[in-house]
C-alpha cells in the first residue's frame, strides 16, 4: 500500500509567496517502492481514493498540491490537499503496449504519474534520446499540474504542454470504478491490454477529453499524464535588440519571410544555418512601458537538428543561461531591481529612467538546459493575458496605459506566441495567441500603490472597452470574481465545460473536487 502522513496545518503558501491560504489538513502521500511499477502505481491510487472518501464523508473538498507555482488561488482548498511531488513513477511504452489505430509511435508515448516535474522528465527522456516538445519558461511545475493551468512557453508553431497529452488516468471519485483511463476516440494512443494494468475504466470520447485537458484542478485527480514525446533536437537562442516597429510587426503578423535576424553563427557550427525568412521556434518579445525605446530585445530561438558536440562549439548552455537577464520574465525584472533592493518606489523610477540592456550572446542546448530552473523563488506578481495576435500591438497599447496611467507597477511586460490549443478552456484559445504578461515584485499597501487586485480588474475593463477579445492565464494572478469573466473569455465553451464536468463527476465529487477559485469563476 502507499502511506500518508496526514498533518493538521494553519496555512499553506505558494512559490513567490502568494498567500498565505488557510488550510485544515495536508496529506503527504508516498508511494510503496516495494512493489512492481504496476503495483505501486495502483496502491497509489487506491490510497487516493481512500483519502477522496474520507473528504466526502466530512463533506470537505479536496485538492492536490503540485510544486506551488501558480501565482493565482486555482491550486487552494481550504479543507484537504495532498501533496503530490513523491508521486513520480514513468513508464516507457512497446509497440504492443499501443492501440491498434492509433497515429503514434511507442517509441515517442511514455506515462508519467501526476507528481513528475518537468525538469525530471527531461531527464527521464533524455535517456532514451528524447524531448518534450515544449514547455513553460523554467520547469518545476508537475506535470498535472502544468496542464490543469494550461502553462504554455513560446513555441509559435507548437502549442502548451497539454497539446502533446495524449490520455489521462483520473480518479473521479470513491470506488474502484471511478478510476478511469480518458483519450480522444478519434485519435486513441493506448492498447487496451496496457489500460488493464491500471485497472481503469476505459472512456475513448474527443470532448469529455479536451475538457479534461485543462481541468482547473476540478475535474477529478490526475493521478497519470500519458504523452507524446520526440526525437532530442537543440534550441539556437539569442536575445538582439531589434527596431521598435519591426518587433511590433512581427507581433502583429509572425510573418519573418522578410526578416534577417542576422544570427551569429560559430564557424565551427556543422550545418551553417541561414535564418533569415525562417519563423523562429520560440519568439518573445520584451516591453519596458516606462520608457519609449526605439528598439526593443526580442528572444529568438530556432529548432535545430540533435549533433554530439554542440557544447563543445558553443560551450555549456546552463551557466550562460544562468547568467543572461533575459529568461523568465521576472527574473528579468529582478536584475534591475538588483540596483535599488528593498525600494518598490526606487525601482519604479529605475525602470523609467534606465533601456533594456543588450545580450548578444549566442547559446545552443536542449530544451531543458535552455529553460532552465527558475533563479527567483520570493515574492512576486504575474498577469498574463491571452489575445489573437493581430491584436498584440493594440492589446500591448491599451495594458500599458492603463499600467501608466493608473499605476505606476513595479513590473514589465513581454509577449509570447503559442499555437491553438484544442483544451475547451485553454487560454491560448485563438488561432495564434499572443499572451502579453506583466511580472514584478508585490507591493504593499504602504508602498502608496494601487492594490494588484485593483489593476487586475481595470485591465480586464480597458480590453472589454477597447473590444479586445481576450483570455487570461488560470495560473496567474487576477481579478478572477470580476463579474462573468469565464462566460465573457470562453463564451459557450465556460457552459460546455460545466455539462461535461457532471458526465464525469458525480453531483458529490463536483463538490469535492471545487474550491473558492471554481465558485469565484462561476464554473463550479
Amino acid at each position: 500500500m502507499a502511506t500518508t502522513n496526514t498533518q493538521t496545518r494553519d496555512r499553506w503558501n505558494t512559490l513567490h509567496k502568494n498567500g498565505p491560504f488557510d488550510l485544515k489538513l495536508f496529506h503527504d502521500t508516498k508511494l510503496n517502492r516495494n512493489l512492481s511499477k504496476f503495483e505501486s502505481y495502483n496502491a497509489a491510487a487506491t490510497e487516493i481514493r481512500r483519502l477522496i472518501r474520507l473528504a466526502d464523508n466530512a463533506n470537505e473538498r479536496f485538492r492536490p498540491m503540485g510544486s506551488k507555482w501558480s501565482l493565482s488561488s486555482i491550486a487552494h482548498c481550504k479543507d484537504r490537499m495532498v501533496y503530490t511531488p513523491r508521486l513520480n513513477l514513468k513508464f516507457a511504452l512497446r509497440d504492443s503496449d499501443i492501440h491498434v489505430n492509433s497515429p503514434y509511435k511507442s517509441e515517442n508515448v511514455f506515462l508519467f504519474q501526476c507528481g513528475n516535474v518537468i525538469k525530471e522528465i527531461s531527464l527521464a527522456l533524455q535517456k532514451k534520446q528524447k524531448s518534450l516538445k515544449t514547455h513553460g519558461a523554467s520547469n518545476g511545475q508537475t506535470i498535472a499540474g502544468c496542464i490543469s493551468t494550461g502553462v504554455h512557453g513560446a513555441a509559435v508553431d507548437v502549442g502548451s504542454v497539454q497539446d502533446y497529452v495524449i490520455g489521462l488516468n483520473i480518479i473521479t471519485g470513491t470506488k474502484p470504478e471511478d478510476v478511469i483511463y480518458l483519450e480522444r476516440a478519434s485519435k486513441p494512443a493506448l492498447h487496451d491490454d496496457y489500460i488493464k494494468n491500471f485497472k481503469c475504466k476505459i472512456i475513448r470520447d474527443d470532448d469529455l477529453f479536451n475538457a479534461a485537458l485543462v481541468g482547473l484542478g476540478s475535474m477529478g485527480f490526475i493521478h497519470g499524464v500519458v504523452i507524446e514525446a520526440e526525437d532530442m533536437f537543440l534550441l539556437h537562442r539569442c536575445v538582439k535588440k531589434i527596431k521598435k516597429e519591426i518587433a511590433l510587426k512581427l507581433s502583429n503578423t509572425l510573418d519573418f519571410s522578410n526578416f534577417d535576424p542576422e544570427f551569429p553563427i560559430n564557424p565551427l557550427d556543422p550545418n551553417q544555418p541561414d535564418y533569415k525568412g525562417v519563423r523562429p521556434y520560440h519568439f518573445k518579445v520584451y516591453i519596458n512601458q516606462y520608457n519609449d525605446e526605439a528598439e526593443l530585445p526580442v528572444e529568438l530561438i530556432y529548432k535545430r537538428d540533435f549533433f554530439p558536440n554542440y557544447q563543445s562549439i558553443y560551450e555549456d548552455p546552463v551557466p550562460n543561461m544562468a547568467q543572461f537577464i533575459y529568461t523568465d520574465l521576472i527574473y528579468t525584472l529582478i536584475k534591475f531591481a538588483e540596483k535599488v533592493p528593498g525600494s518598490i518606489p526606487a525601482l519604479i523610477n529605475l525602470l523609467k529612467n534606465s533601456i533594456m540592456p543588450k545580450e548578444d550572446k549566442p547559446v545552443m542546448g536542449k530544451l531543458w538546459e535552455i529553460f532552465w530552473d527558475a533563479q527567483y523563488k520570493g515574492r512576486a506578481f504575474a498577469c498574463s493575458f491571452g489575445v489573437d495576435h493581430t491584436n498584440s500591438e493594440k492589446a500591448l497599447k491599451v495594458l500599458s496605459k492603463v499600467t501608466i496611467d493608473d499605476g505606476p507597477i513595479p513590473g514589465i511586460f513581454a509577449m509570447r506566441f503559442v499555437k491553438q490549443s484544442d483544451a475547451l478552456l485553454a487560454c491560448t484559445k485563438f488561432p495564434f495567441t499572443c499572451m502579453i504578461e506583466i511580472d514584478g515584485i508585490q507591493w504593499n499597501e504602504s508602498d502608496g500603490l494601487i492594490s494588484l487586485e485593483e489593476y487586475s480588474d481595470r485591465m480586464i475593463k480597458a480590453l472589454k472597452q477597447n473590444n479586445i477579445p481576450f483570455t487570461i492565464h488560470w495560473g496567474k494572478n487576477a481579478k478572477w470574481d470580476h463579474p462573468g469573466l469565464a462566460s465573457h473569455m470562453f463564451g459557450n465553451d465556460a457552459h460546455k465545460w460545466k455539462q461535461l464536468r457532471a458526465q464525469l463527476l458525480s453531483t458529490r465529487m463536483q463538490k469535492v473536487f471545487s474550491n473558492k477559485f471554481l465558485d469565484d469563476i462561476k464554473l463550479s
